[in-house]
């Protein structure tokens, strides 16, 4: 099931709401606002002591929140999720959290917006900025970047296996042009990497660059440790992600903390010796055949979920 919301679909909209397990009268977190869809669904579930503290690093989707969005129970912070743990202590919120969901990527009305830059399929100024406030372009950094580290961008975030020749194909079109625009990007990718019949030939490579601007793993990383002390006993993570190397970042905090023999720092101690569980994993879902069919894009989410013990069940 999803949810449509200014041309936006809601991948795995109902798995990833009802792995909240919502309360009635419960904070939440919808950490990559985007159009709202995710939102909107917890708020649908909440009473009127509810409430909702949205973020999104995108200007654009925080004007869309102010002008589409009345309800005393929402806050919109445009902030990138990094700055969560910060924000929420200020006010007095940590250990306070009963649900935080995180839909990674980049949202349709992104792709769709030729001026973003994110998308090989149509023109405009190669850009790739989330936060187009700060921080280089892509345009900018392919320009200042030898052939090495595009390669490696390439190879790390993309895992693109033809990473050193779109690299040098880069840099040789460079001796003579500036890259300024998505297809200039596109059309030279295409000219070193094969068309597959599912795949647009600069799918890995423009995943790759937008990660590395954004520094979406290490964002997301950074925010995954800021969840420990923000949610409350039994609180609820639910997080969608839609490639390998971000599932993997979530599947190995998961694991990491749900077979910890050691608190981190600033939580209590308890008796030495004792197995110490931080998070109960609830496991994962992938996007039914239904879903599939309807929104291309769920093809490649997988969506976890885990539980915040509570202090006794540590010490079990």
């Amino acid at each position: 099931m999803s949810i449509t919301s200014n041309h936006h679909q809601s991948v795995m909209f109902d798995e990833s709401i009802e792995g909240l397990n919502i309360k009635n009268g419960g904070i939440y977190i919808d950490a990559t606002f985007g159009r709202g869809g995710h939102t909107q669904g917890i708020l649908d579930k909440l009473d009127d002591s509810g409430s909702v503290i949205a973020f999104d690093q995108d200007i654009h989707a925080v004007e869309y929140a102010r002008e589409n969005f009345n309800d005393d129970r929402l806050t919109v912070i445009h902030s990138a999720f990094t700055h969560m743990g910060k924000i929420l202590s200020e006010r007095n919120l940590s250990g306070k959290i009963d649900g935080i969901l995180m839909d990674l990527g980049v949202s349709s009305p992104q792709l769709d917006n030729a001026q973003r830059g994110f998308s090989f399929n149509a023109d405009g100024p190669l850009d790739m900025r989330m936060d187009q406030t700060s921080g280089i372009s892509a345009a900018q950094w392919l320009e200042k970047a030898d052939a090495v580290e595009i390669a490696n961008v390439l190879y790390e975030f993309g895992e693109e296996k033809r990473s050193r020749h779109i690299a040098s194909a880069i840099k040789h079109y460079q001796q003579d042009k500036t890259i300024t625009t998505t297809l200039q990007l596109a059309n030279i990718i295409t000219s070193v990497v094969k068309s597959h019949k599912n795949k647009h030939p600069a799918t890995r490579s423009f995943q790759a660059i937008r990660i590395f601007i954004n520094q979406e793993l290490r964002q997301l990383t950074k925010t995954l440790d800021q969840t420990i002390d923000l949610l409350a006993p039994e609180g609820r993570l639910s997080i969608i992600s839609f490639h390998s190397i971000e599932d993997r970042i979530v599947k190995q905090f998961i694991q990491r903390y749900s077979k910890q023999k050691q608190l981190p720092k600033g939580l209590p101690i308890m008796d030495s010796g004792t197995e110490q569980t931080l998070f109960k994993n609830l496991g994962k879902q992938f996007a039914s055949k239904a879903e599939v069919s309807i929104n291309k894009r769920s093809r490649s989410a997988i969506l976890r979920i885990a539980k915040r013990t509570t202090l006794e069940a540590q010490t079990c």
